[in-house]
């Protein structure tokens, strides 16, 4: 299936998972995940009406926005993968919002690199939500406390949580841990208004749990290779 295809057919299973759970069709947005497409993959989705995309990679990230610099301010840059404090850098530089940190070391360098001339850099923190070893992110304990000193750094905008579920008959319990979790921290009086959860094969489970950014790719793009 061509790429503006299978995007509208996204966009189309976006809808109906929220009609289904009773919300506006336009209550999640989509972040298409370009990593290991090539730029042209992203410019042929931008033409059919993506404006978000997420790169797992620093460096692959990085020259997909010099490529594409004739879409800057037009196109949203995600990154989506773990973030090591020695590159923070050019991704406070280049990017607009950062959904893997974990660890205030790498949100203070975010603060302190994200040059003056550009809006805050939006934030989320990533939740370790199936406390699986292999993966990055805070347990769920450790949330709030980071949260809160993460949202008091100046040049950041703490937008909100992002969690990668383990596969299989535990996703669904785990979407709604996430959900109790971001509903726990806007009660506590944060201001947030991203719940980035869910990617091609769990959408809608996640939009039922009340996602509200989907990341997407292999459904667009095809399988990597």
């Amino acid at each position: 299936m061509a790429i503006p295809d299978s995007l509208q057919a996204v966009k189309t299973r976006i809808a109906a998972a929220c009609v289904a759970a009773g919300r506006p069709a336009d209550a999640v947005h989509l972040l298409v995940v370009s990593k290991t497409f090539p730029g042209s993959a992203v410019r042929e989705a931008f033409a059919a009406g993506a404006r978000a995309f997420g790169e797992n990679y620093v460096q692959e990230g990085l020259a997909k926005v010099g490529e594409l610099i004739d879409l800057r301010g037009r196109i949203e840059w995600h990154l989506i993968g773990p973030l090591q404090s020695n590159k923070t850098k050019p991704v406070a530089e280049q990017f607009d919002w950062v959904h893997s940190v974990d660890r205030l070391k790498v949100a203070q360098r975010l603060s302190e690199q994200r040059p003056a001339n550009l809006p805050p850099l939006n934030i989320c923190l990533q939740v370790n939500i199936s406390a699986e070893a292999s993966k990055s992110g805070l347990l769920p304990g450790e949330v709030a406390a980071l949260a809160r000193d993460v949202a008091a750094l100046p040049r950041l905008k703490l937008r909100g949580l992002m969690a990668i579920p383990e596969p299989g008959p535990g996703a669904p319990a785990q979407h709604q841990a996430m959900a109790r979790l971001f509903a726990a921290l806007q009660a506590g009086g944060l201001a947030l208004d991203t719940l980035s959860l869910g990617m091609s094969a769990d959408l809608e489970d996640a939009v039922a749990a009340g996602s509200t950014m989907v990341r997407v790719g292999s459904a667009i793009f095809g399988a990597r290779g």
